[in-house]
């Protein structure tokens, strides 16, 4: 930067320092309570956490019960006393008795409150215009936003559109009453003689409850059918609208949102549209240049509003999970480096960019109003803009120094409310907080002023870097393949090119493939796309029991060199053959979406999990190949060690065709044990995958072996030959427990017990207690109770939910199913496919027959495409625990909904089937989540988190009673199960003498 523009920008800062000196924004004032908790959080991590998901919970608690036992968990669950701080404006009151505990509850909820109204400039429409019309007369302009995150259901999405159109209706009437603010230009009755009076920011996703990025057209469209009429009212009363950015997913979404409203024909002629941009994503210059490049291309006058960004947690916490580069600035001096950078950008373009510079920082301040003097930029092409409720000295001093200045104000019920006030408090109280640096912290002006880049230099220096982890043993340490991110059009586009390359391949015959060599048969099975069964994906050779007897001799002849195989050299073969899937991820994605019916995530998922498969298993067969000594007697020697069992007879389901089959293959070939794989008749082109894998990566003959073939045929057959040595089983109660009774009678010639690892069934629950988020607690049973049409083992098929919620949440769950799209997998839109073939229809139809005459209907998708195996998606409720409707697996798209009375009646409901597979609860109460834990006896427990997608490694997955036998796919304990421990034990005494090993401690 150039020398003397810094000198300017650092003695503007100062100059606004001195003229704001001795004021502090009302946050921070310690004789208020809100200032008093301000400053116990930033001396107190753990108080500002419990504080924070406390002010979170707070709206629903709608009973001084409630209240008390919230408060009490919270903040006194150790037995010690509530925070004085808390109890402030309570005067003495305790948790001792009734009264003065009422007394306490009462007066935090009144000071939670106040401060949430500080934030927001009234609860309803006429609380706002009075707000608004006092902020005038100070001088300030303003925005309105209506106080609300992304809908759950399409009549949320209505209710949103309303919210603003009621709000626009009411801000044409008040603004004939408001003089025009005063400025440098013409008096014509606008604000400073450019800027509308009327200004709205609008957050597009709580437009269309179906907004989702691998969707794109189908997003903008339904968003755009709300906002187009909002943004005419606009136009008709001369005012300005906003479009706001949220999180990163819904950025290109917006972007073209944006850009189809202001090109529209009927919408050309009108310039006040603008578009934040958010200074903490890496990409955002590039972002604003390319959107100058298509203002100054359409020949439209446009404005942005730059932000620095309030999802910055939210990003990088996604980003680190699904292991994708985190999009934002990871240093603060980074994004207020960037903040100016692109704030000069804008400036340089004024002649077709209108600029709202919106910080609170005044280094960026002074910055932009330099920048602005230096390239002459008119004052009518520019503004300020802070945040209601907060910096309040700030918004004084630009007030008097710049004169336009506009204050960005929600306006809604405080329950929406709740997720903006913690955005706002986690904002003031963070160490990099300018706000708080400036007036808690008491910073120099020298330093508040530095230029960010010698800042983030002076960081860097002063930082240790952490030396990276020791990568022990011939592959880096293991991480999750990354989900796929459907934000970047590439990706959307190679799965796209998946879809059209699997039926570039259609009609093709899949041979057996037995000892090394593909087989062909006369018997032939067509694979086809259950949303048209008319569409023949592939012809499956089919194994009769004289092809089971060759594999089998092939495996067996195979096992003693593979046994004898070093386990590196195993691993390695898996390693290798993850990369082979992972080059070829699209496509055997995109069959699983044409083959079953899986969505286009959910697909790519199925794939990237069994790659996972892949890859924790060479290593953990890598761990479990290193000899352990056991004991330290002298003397004597004890080595524990592990040793393939003999031939696998791996059956696989067809719901997770790809992840789960080669997790069991994977297992039973790392561990030394040659296979002979079984996929579903209903996956069998996916299964092949196996084969065109296994052949690339040159896996010997006979130790994998391809046999897809009908169960009636030879199921039993390959259960009970005597060589095979165990079984590894995914699929349903009934099949499972005939396999581990086939397996359990031992046969002629049979040299071993035969061990069965059977993943089988469940009936999980979800218990939404009387304090749940619902937007979480709804969007998250839709999706594991109707995800992939509820085909999965792990899905929610019962929700049960406490009485004080019950109707406000079934509400709005109905609501929500009846939002969901229906239609063909591969159309990227459609949430709601076919089952994966007919008799799976017809069986699921038996149990809505069964759940109809059991249950009250609340709702039944009937709206079906006229082809393809589809089903209504189904909700009963008044469901008892005896029902079958609540006690068996229905594997389709059908939920029960039960009520309980208090959160241990939930637990024993949830607990009331022989199954144990997952299960899930909703609950801002510590004290239940912990009750769960304990008691919540299920294999898989998801707390505030829905009930599927356990990921390798970090959820291992199983569970218990009818749900299974055996230990946890993804966990460190599933590869034992495929090897049998042999025990050595050497006698070292020679004559007298006995050695010494270096870890003998008797010495």
């Amino acid at each position: 930067m150039d020398q003397q523009i810094e000198q300017k920008i650092v003695e503007r800062g100062q100059e606004f320092f001195n003229s704001i000196s001795g004021e502090a924004p009302s946050i921070f004032n310690k004789g208020w309570w809100t200032g008093k908790v301000m400053d116990w959080s930033m001396k107190n991590e753990d108080f500002k956490v419990q504080l924070f998901r406390f002010v979170d919970v707070l709206p629903y608690l709608n009973t001084s019960e409630s209240l008390l036992r919230h408060i009490r968990e919270y903040f006194a669950s150790s037995g010690s006393e509530v925070p004085s701080v808390l109890r402030w404006g309570a005067g003495k009151a305790g948790l001792g008795g009734a009264l003065t505990a009422k007394i306490m509850g009462g007066a935090i909820r009144s000071n939670i409150e106040s401060m949430g109204r500080q934030f927001i400039i009234g609860q309803n429409v006429k609380e706002a215009m009075g707000g608004l019309a006092k902020l005038r007369k100070d001088g300030f302009a303003f925005t309105v936003d209506l106080l609300g995150e992304a809908s759950v259901n399409e009549e949320e999405s209505d209710a949103y559109a309303a919210g603003y159109h009621e709000v626009l209706d009411a801000l044409a009437e008040e603004q004939k009453k408001w003089p025009a603010l005063p400025g440098n230009g013409p008096d014509n009755g606008m604000d400073w003689g450019s800027m509308p009076k009327v200004n709205i920011s609008i957050k597009p996703s709580a437009l269309y409850s179906r907004a989702n990025p691998v969707a794109l057209e189908d997003s903008v469209e339904g968003i755009y059918r709300r906002l187009a009429p909002l943004y005419q009212k606009t136009i008709d009363m001369g005012g300005f609208m906003c479009i706001d950015m949220e999180q990163l997913k819904y950025r290109e979404i917006t972007v073209e949102l944006f850009k189809r409203l202001r090109s529209a024909p009927e919408f050309r002629h009108y310039p006040h549209l603008c578009l934040v941009q958010q200074a903490y994503l890496k990409d955002t210059e590039q972002a604003v240049s390319d959107l100058i490049a298509w203002a100054r291309k359409e020949k439209l006058p446009i404005a942005l509003r730059l932000v620095k960004g309030a999802y910055w947690d939210a990003e990088t916490v996604l980003a680190k999970q699904c292991d994708w580069p985190v999009p934002v600035w990871t240093h603060k001096p980074e994004s207020d480096m960037a903040h100016e950078k692109i704030s000069r950008l804008i400036l340089e373009n004024h002649d077709i960019v209108y600029f709202a510079c919106a910080s609170h920082n005044v280094r960026s301040i002074a910055a932009v109003m330099e920048y602005a003097r230096q390239l002459d930029v008119p004052e009518e092409r520019y503004e300020f803009q802070v945040l209601y409720g907060m910096a309040e000295p700030v918004r004084k001093g630009l007030r008097n120094v710049a004169g336009r200045v506009r204050l960005y104000c929600p306006y809604g019920k405080l329950i929406p409310g709740m997720a903006y006030l913690v955005r706002r408090l986690l904002e003031n109280t963070a160490n990099e907080s300018f706000l708080r640096q400036s007036f808690a912290d008491g910073a120099a002006v020298e330093l508040l002023m530095e230029n960010p880049a010698v800042t983030l230099e002076r960081e860097f220096a002063a930082r240790q870097e952490k030396a990276p982890p020791k990568e022990e043993g011939p592959f880096p340490p293991f991480r999750n393949e990354a989900p796929v991110d459907f934000t970047i059009p590439e990706k959307r586009k190679a799965y796209a090119q998946g879809i059209a390359a699997v039926r570039a391949a259609e009609g093709r015959t899949l041979p057996l493939y037995i000892d090394g060599k593909d087989v062909v048969t006369e018997t032939l099975l067509p694979t086809v796309n259950p949303a048209d069964p008319g569409e023949v994906l592939a012809q499956v050779c089919q194994a009769g029991r004289e092809e089971i007897d060759r594999a089998l001799a092939g495996a067996k002849a195979a096992f003693p060199a593979w046994r004898d195989t070093p386990p590196l050299e195993r691993a390695q073969y898996m390693h290798k053959a993850a990369a082979v899937a992972r080059r070829r991820i699209y496509e055997m994605a995109a069959l699983q979406t044409l083959e079953v019916g899986k969505p286009w995530e959910q697909a790519y998922g199925d794939v990237g999990e069994g790659i996972d498969f892949l890859e924790y298993y060479a290593r953990d067969m890598l761990r479990l190949s290193v000899p352990r000594r056991m004991g330290r007697a002298p003397g004597e020697h004890n080595v524990l060690f592990y040793q393939p069992k003999g031939v696998a007879a791996v059956i696989a389901p067809w719901n997770f065709p790809f992840a789960i089959a080669m997790g069991m293959v994977s297992a039973a070939i790392v561990t030394g044990n040659p296979v002979v794989f079984k996929p579903s008749s209903l996956s069998s082109a996916i299964g092949y995958n196996l084969v065109e894998i296994f052949k690339e990566v040159g896996l010997p003959a006979g130790v994998f072996n391809y046999c897809p073939g009908q169960s009636s045929v030879m199921g039993d057959y390959l259960v009970e030959h005597p060589d095979i040595s165990l079984i590894c089983f995914t699929g349903s109660m009934d099949v499972g427990l005939h396999i581990v009774e086939k397996a359990a009678k031992v046969q002629p010639g049979q040299r071993q017990v035969k061990r069965v690892i059977a993943e089988m069934g469940g009936k999980n629950a979800t218990i939404v207690d009387d304090d749940a988020d619902l937007d979480e607690a709804v969007s998250q049973v839709v999706y594991s109770a109707f995800g992939f049409q509820g085909q999965k083992c792990s899905a929610c098929s019962r929700v049960i939910v406490l009485d004080a919620i019950y109707d406000t949440f079934v509400q709005r769950l109905a609501l929500a199913a009846q939002s969901l799209r229906i239609g063909p997998a591969e159309t990227p839109e459609n949430f709601l496919g076919p089952l994966a073939d007919a008799s799976l229809q017809k069986n699921v139809l038996e149990y809505i027959e069964i759940a109809e005459a059991e249950g009250k209907t609340l709702v039944k998708r009937s709206d079906l495409p006229d082809k393809g195996a589809y089903v209504p998606l189904l909700i009963v409720e008044d469901v008892m625990p005896e029902h079958r409707i609540a006690q068996e697996e229905v594997f389709g798209p059908v939920l029960a909904v039960m009520r309980a009375k208090d959160f241990d009646e939930a637990l024993e409901l949830a607990l009331s089937t022989r199954f144990a597979l997952t299960g899930a609860v909703f609950s801002r109460s510590p004290e239940n989540l912990a009750k769960a834990r304990e008691k919540f006896r299920v294999g898989n427990l998801y707390l505030n988190k829905g009930s599927t997608g356990a990921m390798v490694g970090r959820q291992p997955f199983g569970g218990f009673n009818m749900s299974g036998v055996g230990s946890k796919t993804g966990g460190p304990d599933y590869l034992i199960q495929f090897m049998d421990p042999r025990c050595v034990t050497e006698n070292t005494i020679r004559r007298g003498f006995t050695p010494i090993a270096e870890d003998d401690d008797w010495v």
